[in-house]
């Protein structure tokens, strides 16, 4: 498989219209090309607008809110886990997307998930600095080369917690595949993050099989 297939596999399935925050953070005389303005700068626009203040201020864009360093990597993806209310209690399926080590281990041993099972992907994430729009979790499933599944969901936009802490993002609910057919093989994933402007923000590979139990 060709790295262009892949991208074109990788690319949104839809086009979401830009968000609010998106026109509101390049409407202030935004010019293509133009570096974007800091979380700080978009914090003191129209600073004397009560409403709008509450609703930047719920995505994190207030006064002081980022300081340091902004040169690195505007989000941080941190884990991304399997959730299942049929889990054996004290099991947890999480992947340490911080850890390069981690990341690399993740294609060479599956995961195994109980057949026919609810469950949803949970992401953790951080925003370092800046304002980010538009980000979404894409997810490539395939079976001996040929793509089986693709999974899209919307984590939204933000900006840097004010308290420094990561945001947590619960998908919706999927079923896993079940019958003898779909439990033979194993099955292989490439996973992305990446927002509205194409920029990619984690991406990485893991597999997965299924069996008649967790494990």
């Amino acid at each position: 498989m060709s790295s262009d297939n892949i991208e074109d596999e990788l690319k949104p399935s839809f086009t979401p219209g830009k968000s609010i925050l998106a026109v509101y953070c390049r409407s202030d005389g935004y010019k293509p090309g133009a570096p974007p303005k800091s979380a700080e700068e978009y914090a003191k626009l129209d600073a004397e607008d009560e409403s709008l203040a509450r609703w930047k201020a719920s995505l994190g864009i207030v006064p002081g809110a980022t300081s340091g360093d902004t040169s690195g990597p505007k989000v941080t993806v941190l884990t991304l886990e399997l959730v299942s209310p049929t889990l054996p209690p004290g099991k947890k399926i999480a992947f340490n997307l911080a850890d390069p080590n981690a990341i690399a281990s993740l294609k060479k041993t599956p995961v195994v998930i109980k057949e026919g099972v609810e469950y949803n992907v949970r992401i953790t994430f951080k925003v370092n600095h800046s304002i980010i729009s538009g980000v979404r979790y894409i997810q490539v499933v395939k079976r001996s080369g040929i793509k089986v599944d693709k999974l899209e969901q919307m984590l939204g936009s933000y900006g840097p917690n004010p308290t420094g802490e990561p945001y947590t993002k619960n998908f919706e609910p999927e079923e896993s595949p079940s019958g003898m057919i779909a439990r033979s093989g194993s099955y292989s994933v490439r996973s992305r993050v990446v927002d509205d402007d194409g920029e990619v923000y984690a991406d990485w590979e893991w597999s997965f099989k299924l069996a008649k139990e967790w494990e």
